[in-house]
């Protein structure tokens, strides 16, 4: 099915959130989803796209917000759009510059489709968001495996310097997953040991969505 041919007559998409830490494996749960449900069938949002527009501040005071509390991400936005998505609507939804930490200026256009697939460390958090979801997965990993692969990405994908990643760490990433993340565990329908790496969970929940899709028709 093209998502631009969803027929919002048969009911509402069915919504998949998958939450957990920073470097937890969230994104490869999603890319296992999409892979083996198909993409054409998936509108996929990212909670990351959707940080606060802070342009107007100079680069090196950007560089010193915390960006792991749910106060710098615009989630009534992200509310917004996927109540939008659940009437049969397209959204436009912002790119944001993780080197600049600011939006770009084109945003990305996500058509209406049957699974709406949510991916973000703290959209478990929110109580607006958890609300819309039909399938909340919670991807649980050791804290040191996801700081090395934090360390990795920020430094290679992100030009991020190895004092910066460390630093930002240890003062705002840490203390906000125990604050925020952890305890948002407790609302996941599915905690998910070792991510997309364990092929008996995302069996589980790649038969669960295609039931769901059957049962909608």
């Amino acid at each position: 099915m093209n998502p631009t041919s969803f027929d919002k007559r048969k009911g509402p998409p069915i919504v998949i959130g998958v939450a957990g830490g920073t470097g937890s494996g969230k994104t490869t749960v999603s890319e296992q989803i999409l892979k083996r449900i198909g993409s054409q069938q998936i509108a996929f949002l990212q909670h990351d796209s959707y940080y606060c527009e802070e342009s107007h501040l100079p680069l090196a005071e950007r560089a010193k917000r915390n960006y792991d509390h749910p106060e710098s991400l615009d989630t009534p936005l992200l509310v917004e759009h996927l109540l939008g998505l659940r009437r049969g609507e397209a959204v436009a939804v912002p790119v944001y510059d993780f080197a600049t930490y600011s939006r770009g200026a084109e945003p990305r256009m996500v058509m209406p489709a049957p699974v709406v697939l949510v991916e973000g460390i703290l959209i478990f958090a929110e109580a607006s968001l958890r609300e819309l979801m039909d399938i909340r997965i919670f991807v649980d990993t050791d804290a040191d495996i996801r700081f090395i692969r934090r360390l990795r990405r920020d430094i290679f994908e992100r030009g991020r310097s190895l004092d910066s990643v460390v630093e930002q760490y240890l003062g705002t990433v840490r203390p906000m997953h125990l604050e925020f993340v952890e305890p948002s565990k407790r609302y996941a329908h599915l905690i998910v040991p070792e991510g997309g790496r364990n092929q008996v969970a995302m069996e589980m929940i790649i038969s669960r969505i295609h039931k769901l899709l059957d049962e909608a028709g």
